[in-house]
């Protein structure tokens, strides 16, 4: 095997491992791979992370770390050529009510459908074919007529066959479009972006003369969303979020990142390493610092996320139902809190039903799917053999940069002008030759010194050229 090459750190947020086409099983003719292939042959198996720095006493905060890349060429060509397997669920249909009624106090939503406690108990009991509330409930295609309405265009753009998207959204004019770095020309052809703003993003876009007429910013396609269900924009947001397969019926795989990030890798490269290498059909970067949900409801709480009262009536409700404090007990289940800002997905029927019920619990307690993440997966886990690759957080930022939200960025004060100012020139100084001195004069200072005699000193001449310059 060749040597690994390690990509500079100034084009990645920190070394990146990358083999070159040779070290991969898979040719570079085959359109995809089996899914029998032996993850031990894989140029990466061996890779391992190097111990972190010694801390010296110092706290360091969340940063990123070397994560092993095959090429995107190769990673293209790992597509694996089936679906992964929906264990037990093999039909999922989503709940159709023009007229949704609101029959408790804390049932959700209107473009949720107001699932009622029983239609929430029963969409945990997997059965080879289900329908559960999935958002949409109004109309007869997401998006038209629904709330969370798009234009025909776009949506005959987003019913597009296509085996790999990214996706990303703005809501409420809150973060600055981040444009993708380092992605392939494959990438660039065959991989759609997809940016999904409400109206008011959209203004300040054209007055920003950034939003050219076909709709895009760089590498990013514009989706234009009209009467958003939700007056939060972060609700809005959950919604192509947590419910891009509704959106996109014929992708297979996706990527959601935050508005707030910058891709930095090819999404080919990002699919390979935490979906196909690791046979995984949905994988999340868990928390960098907590692991357990009552600290981030904590957490939350201190940072006024959100309502405290909301918070507490959550994590009652599920503790109630039996939510504990995670523990080693709960291996190889490593985390019950995600940093949920990107989700790599396979769209197949269990991942489906995944983001439908976690976005049901979003709509109907608070919007912060971190309390929510674990209590979904869990009901799932406890009935059918899935699970969630939930990688480290310090390789999510490897290939995400995150800016700060627009919100921040205009309140941030300018940056302070240093300004350099120069001495004035120094005046000549005329020294004195001992031998021209008055010897009786030298003699009475020192007799005076010794009396006691506190007359003032003159600066000497190197006091003075020290002044000069302050």
């Amino acid at each position: 095997m060749d040597a690994p090459e390690t990509t500079s750190p100034t084009d990645r947020p920190t070394d990146s491992i990358h083999f070159d086409n040779s070290d991969i099983i898979s040719h570079p003719s085959v359109a995809c791979r089996s899914r029998a292939n032996s993850t031990l042959d894989h140029p990466c198996h061996k890779f391992a992370l190097p111990p972190p720095p010694p801390s010296g006493g110092r706290r360091f905060g969340p940063r990123p770390c070397p994560v092993c890349y095959i090429s995107a060429e190769q990673a293209r060509a790992s597509i694996p050529c089936s679906s992964s397997a929906s264990p037990v669920l093999r039909n999922l249909t989503y709940v159709v009510d023009e007229n949704p009624i609101k029959i408790e106090s804390h049932g959700g939503s209107e473009f949720g459908g107001y699932p009622s406690l029983k239609q929430r108990s029963e969409s945990f009991d997997m059965q080879e074919s289900m329908t559960v509330h999935c958002g949409f409930v109004k109309g007869n295609r997401p998006g038209r007529q629904t709330g969370f309405d798009i234009d025909e265009a776009d949506l005959m753009k987003l019913e597009e066959f296509h085996k790999v998207i990214v996706a990303s959204a703005i809501f409420g004019n809150y973060d600055i479009i981040q444009q993708p770095k380092d992605v392939s020309e494959a990438a660039r052809k065959n991989v759609p972006f997809y940016m999904f703003i409400d109206e008011e993003t959209e203004t300040y876009l054209k007055n920003s003369s950034t939003l050219d007429s076909n709709k895009r910013i760089g590498l990013w396609r514009i989706i234009v969303v009209h009467n958003i269900p939700y007056t939060d924009a972060r609700r809005n947001g959950k919604v192509p979020k947590l419910l891009l397969h509704r959106l996109l019926p014929n992708v297979r795989y996706s990527i959601w990142i935050d508005g707030k990030l910058q891709l930095v890798v090819d999404p080919y490269q990002v699919l390979e390493r935490f979906l196909w290498q690791q046979n995984a059909s949905l994988a999340i970067s868990r928390h960098y610092h907590r692991f357990d949900v009552f600290e981030e409801a904590d957490a939350n709480k201190a940072a006024g996320k959100c309502d405290n009262s909301s918070i507490d009536y959550q994590i009652e409700f599920y503790k109630k139902e039996g939510l504990s404090t995670y523990s080693k007990a709960k291996l190889p289940i490593t985390s019950d809190v995600p940093e949920g800002c990107v989700i790599i997905r396979e769209h197949i029927p269990i991942t489906n039903l995944f983001t439908c019920l976690w976005f049901n619990e979003v709509d109907r307690f608070t919007a912060r799917d971190q309390l929510s993440f674990s209590t979904v997966r869990d009901k799932i886990m406890a009935k059918v053999d899935w699970s969630i690759n939930m990688f480290l957080d310090c390789e999510r930022r490897n290939f995400v940069i995150q800016a700060y939200h627009k919100d921040l960025l205009d309140h941030m004060p300018p940056p302070v002008a240093h300004v350099f100012r120069h001495p004035p020139p120094l005046q000549p100084l005329h020294h004195v030759s001992s031998a021209g001195r008055n010897p009786g004069k030298n003699s009475r200072r020192g007799r005076d010194r010794r009396s006691g005699s506190r007359q003032r000193r003159k600066p000497a001449a190197g006091n003075r050229e020290k002044q000069a310059f302050l």
